[in-house]
């Protein structure tokens, strides 16, 4: 009902729009410039007047109304059930919700139960009704004033620019706050791993061995908590990946941009970005089933001994998937450097190659620092490739032909299930999650470095 009741206050304020533009053309007479803003404000200014609190009423009701049917509910139902403890009401609870959703239920409920479920559902639906009727009241209303609010004098670009812009800073405030939000929650959790675990064994430990017992007597149940080697093997396959994909993205970039032609450049562009759409999993699949068994009959020919999955196989395949961004985007770059400053270079005397090498390059370096630092962060944050065809071992080497892992496989591995969240071998996946942010802020942070070293240079 919330969607229909969306694009019922979108269509209101499309109906607003056009009321509050008509208006202004009438209030106008024959001369426009009579007004002080343009007739597509005032319809804006009707518009908003007529969505914005209509709006802001649906989200404040959308986040309270769960909370008082909630409250309602537990007031309603019988003694014996409204003091059970909070754990127990807890269940009880979520039984009447999975009753009113539709959902299997725990057990067979009771006639209590089933009252407090059509009590909710009766709740529920009387919620709606009269959110729909404040809604569109609202809606109504707000047409109204902004339609007679309409005159010659009115600022009407002024406060729509107003009210665009306070919109634009609370987007901005709730990005900023979600990121914070996200932080804090994983470094409290990684603090609570801390303190089982000794930062200097997690920081400098060679072994990953998470598996972690229910009794002190069980084999196991101190397990090895060493980042050494899952980032050992993160870097071995993103270094893998990103010495197929950088070379290839920037030389597709450069081919395209400089010497193919607009209709070859038409045709290859989108063949070649084809490739970022590809799921993950394709990738894993042809790396598991035709990548991993070349690499190893190919080493075995050889007389070497190759791993049935390795981090060979794991980078190529993923180095093949991040092109893509290296080439789109160092693409744009190039073709974003000034015409003047290559017929400067030609006309200076320079071949094609070397304006390529000592102008463009150059000038379009920072652009080109950004695509591969968005390749690394996409090699780093990969899972399903390494999964498939690099494997779970966590071995601490530099042969690409071994079988490794990566911190964000080992992140999935450790909180898929049900996990007990007091316990150090789950409360690690926070641990590694704050630390690959700290290692991606440090890269985000040296490439800023460069970029502004260049750009004071040649801007």
């Amino acid at each position: 009902m919330l969607s229909s009741l969306l694009l019922t206050l979108l269509l209101l304020s499309s109906a607003g729009y056009y009321l509050g533009r008509n208006r202004a053309f009438r209030v106008a007479g024959d001369h426009i410039r009579n007004l002080h803003s343009l007739p597509s404000f005032y319809g804006s200014y009707t518009a908003l007047w007529c969505g914005l609190p209509a709006l802001i009423v649906v989200a404040v009701w959308a986040m309270l109304q769960p909370g008082v049917i909630l409250e309602l509910v537990v007031a309603g139902l019988p003694p014996e059930l409204r003091e059970l403890p909070p754990d127990r009401l807890g269940l009880v609870l979520n039984d009447i919700q999975n009753l009113v959703s539709g959902n299997i239920v725990s057990s067979a409920p009771d006639p209590a139960i089933l009252a407090a479920a059509e009590h909710y559902r009766n709740l529920q639906l009387t919620g709606h009704v009269c959110l729909w009727i404040v809604a569109l009241l609202l809606a109504t209303a707000g047409i109204a004033y902004g339609w007679r609010a309409i005159s010659p004098k009115l600022r009407a670009r002024n406060q729509v620019e107003r009210v665009v812009t306070l919109l634009l800073i609370a987007s901005s405030t709730v990005a900023i706050f979600t990121t914070v939000g996200i932080v804090l929650s994983v470094l409290f959790e990684s603090i609570r791993f801390f303190h089982k675990v000794p930062l200097t064994d997690f920081l400098l430990g060679l072994q990953w061995s998470p598996q972690t017992a229910l009794r002190a007597d069980q084999i196991g149940s101190s397990g090895a908590f060493g980042v050494v080697p899952l980032f050992a093997g993160t870097l071995l396959i993103s270094g893998i990946a990103m010495l197929v994909a950088v070379p290839i993205g920037l030389m597709s970039a450069l081919y395209l941009s400089e010497y193919a032609t607009p209709k070859l450049r038409a045709i290859a562009k989108p063949m070649l970005e084809i490739l970022a759409g590809i799921p993950t999993v394709v990738y894993g699949f042809f790396a598991a089933l035709t990548v991993a068994p070349l690499i190893r009959d190919t080493g075995a020919a050889l007389g070497l001994q190759v791993a049935s999955e390795s981090a060979l196989a794991a980078g190529l395949v993923m180095g093949i998937m991040i092109i893509p961004f290296v080439s789109s985007l160092s693409d744009d770059v190039i073709n974003a450097v000034p015409q003047s400053m290559r017929d400067g270079s030609y006309a200076l005397g320079a071949t094609k190659s070397e304006t390529i090498k000592r102008v463009l390059l150059p000038a379009a370096l920072p652009g080109i620092v950004g695509s591969i630092l968005l390749a690394v962060s996409r090699a780093i944050g990969e899972t399903m490739i390494v999964v498939m065809a690099a494997g779970l071992s966590a071995n601490l080497t530099a042969n690409p032909l071994q079988a490794v892992t990566t911190v964000t496989v080992q992140i999935v591995t450790l909180l898929t299930g049900d996990q007990e969240f007091d316990s150090a071998k789950t409360l690690a996946a926070f641990a590694l999650g704050l630390l690959l942010f700290i290692v991606t802020l440090i890269l985000n942070i040296i490439a800023l470095h460069v970029v502004r070293k260049y750009r004071e240079q040649y801007e």
